[in-house]
């Protein structure tokens, strides 16, 4: 029997889990976070360290934890029994604690992987690699209350993150918990408190200042986000294909070929006006590709925010007041405002529940409503 156990980490690299050796320092000790990469030694903090060995012609691999001198203690360890085995010795293994977290960890990103779109698995990631660092347990089944209400206040206080991020992060650690079969970890006191904001809108004077800075291409494009209240992906995958200029509408749908589902997998449809029909008509005319707006390659352009900014600079306007969503908000709250009903606003936005629509039930707040206030009380001067 083969007595050789290796000692890896499971890094990323170039956005693929490798398992990687690790570097040893002049002493024989494991040095943290330090493996070798394509011959290189690299620095990875992220990721757990396994043990690999074989017995006969299977090969085996273990979790070890994210700690390095516990990791090299668990391959000697192995090395040991090993060596029993080959010298006839009966060797009867202490018995599993359960599943390793870093394993359950990989487990479920797997399946987010699959269901879910990139900048989703990147996000998830990453908060679940925040919750490995934090919590020291080794095992799902280890992990408690404590665990969670630490990990908040660390988002908390060390991260000084917003509390609707606390939230968020906080929600999806539990989401992994319930899915590797830890329910009911947390009450209902003890997840963070935020304070819902009023979405940002633009105001009609920003907004005119706005579009009298854009050129031919960049009015168009600015004017297709705030009369349809697409979403910046939505924009980006749309083609001419989903455009009917006759009836004046614009349906987001599913885009295999550029890897572009929308948001909880809903199609819809959406009214145009006649003013982004006109401009629409005009573009066309011009267009040599099948999406409405791409980037120099032909493919969808992921320089949008880019160009939002740089118009409201040219506009004298704070660039850091200018994003892509503030457009949807602004088509909601205007859509809301004018008398378009709830279920119509929530089906053209694409929400899954109605509270979501209603946030953009925002009261007005322009001149003339300021000129309608003044003149309730000048009759009672």
């Amino acid at each position: 029997m083969n007595r050789e156990v290796n000692l890896t980490k499971r890094v990323r690299i170039a956005g693929e889990l490798r398992y990687c050796p690790v570097v040893l320092s002049a002493n024989g000790r494991v040095k943290p976070d330090w493996v070798v990469v394509d011959g290189h030694e690299e620095r990875h903090p992220e990721g757990a360290y396994y043990i690999d060995w074989r017995e006969g012609p299977r090969r085996k691999r273990k979790s070890v934890g994210k700690d390095a001198a516990a990791a090299a203690a668990e391959r000697f360890k192995r090395e040991q029994i090993l060596a029993a085995k080959n010298a006839g010795a009966e060797v009867v293994e202490e018995k599993a604690d359960g599943t390793r977290l870093a394993d359950a960890v990989d487990t479920y990103l797997a399946r987010i992987k699959i269901t879910r779109k990139p900048k989703t698995d990147a996000a998830y990631r990453a908060v679940l690699d925040k919750f490995l660092s934090v919590c020291r347990k080794q095992h799902v089944e280890q992990v408690d209350r404590d665990d969670l209400l630490k990990f908040a206040a660390h988002l908390r206080d060390v991260e000084e993150l917003a509390p609707r991020t606390v939230w968020n992060k906080f929600a999806l650690v539990v989401s992994f918990l319930k899915a590797s079969g830890r329910r009911g970890l947390v009450h209902k006191e003890d997840w963070p408190r935020f304070v819902e904001e009023e979405p940002e809108v633009y105001e009609q004077e920003d907004l005119d200042a706005f579009f009298k800075a854009c050129d031919a291409d960049e009015l168009c494009l600015f004017q297709f986000f705030l009369m349809t209240g697409m979403r910046e992906q939505e924009v980006m995958h749309c083609e001419w294909s989903d455009v009917n200029l006759t009836r004046g509408v614009v349906t987001v749908r599913h885009k295999p070929e550029f890897g572009f589902v929308p948001k909880k997998y809903r199609e819809r449809e959406v009214p145009i006006p006649d003013k982004l029909v006109a401009s629409l008509k005009k573009r066309k005319q011009k267009a040599t590709n099948s999406l409405l707006f791409p980037n120099g390659d032909g493919q969808p352009n992921g320089h949008l925010l880019r160009y939002c900014k740089a118009v409201a600079k040219r506009a004298g306007l704070n660039p850091d007041d200018w994003w892509l969503h503030k457009f949807r908000s602004t088509f909601a709250t205007t859509a809301l405002r004018s008398g378009v009903d709830l279920a119509t606003v929530q089906l053209w936005l694409g929400h899954s529940d109605i509270a979501s629509t209603m946030r953009y039930l925002k009261p007005a707040r322009s001149q003339a409503v300021r000129e309608k206030v003044n003149a309730m009380f000048d009759e009672r001067s």
